[in-house]
């Protein structure tokens, strides 16, 4: 009876590790696809902004109106009124960043206020990706690493009749 029981420990100790050893394929493979996810995400992200700036020029001429359909394009700071410019997404990252106040905010809370799995490498990536958008833009400033703010008071003294009208 020994010996049948310490067979079937063999073959239990061997098939938990073939299983461990799946289980570490299976963690490298998920990596890598979230990688690729993430650069994906990251460049249609960018190819989409190539398109907006191509289409800078006629875009300017009928700036009154809201773009039509998913276009994401960011206008910089200078060249707009308001916040009111920005696709919803970005006003809920804008918000979001006035709430963090000098803490900043990060990638990580950035994925969660656009409803997205913070869990998930690309979502945060993706949210990283429209913070910084927002940083080349003029809207935020990202003074430590990470971390995204609204802009110095020396700006924000400029546009001080906004803060109570514009939230």
């Amino acid at each position: 009876m020994r010996a049948v029981l310490e067979a079937r420990q063999k073959v239990a100790a061997v098939r938990v590790e073939d299983l461990e050893a799946e289980l570490e394929r299976v963690r490298a493979a998920l990596t890598e696809a979230e990688e690729v996810l993430r650069r994906r995400v990251i460049g249609l992200e960018q190819y989409l902004e190539a398109l907006a700036e191509e289409d800078a020029p006629a875009v300017a001429v009928v700036s009154q109106r809201k773009p039509v359909g998913p276009r994401r394009a960011v206008p910089h700071r200078d060249d707009a009124a308001g916040v009111e410019v920005l696709s919803v997404d970005y006003q809920a990252l804008m918000a979001a960043a006035l709430e963090a106040g000098v803490d900043g905010l990060g990638a990580r809370r950035a994925a969660v206020v656009l409803g997205w799995d913070s869990a998930s490498a690309s979502r945060v990536e993706g949210a990283r990706a429209r913070l910084k958008r927002l940083v080349e833009r003029g809207w935020l400033v990202e003074e430590k690493p990470g971390r995204f703010m609204l802009p110095a008071p020396e700006q924000e003294t400029a546009g001080a009749g906004r803060p109570g009208g514009g939230s």
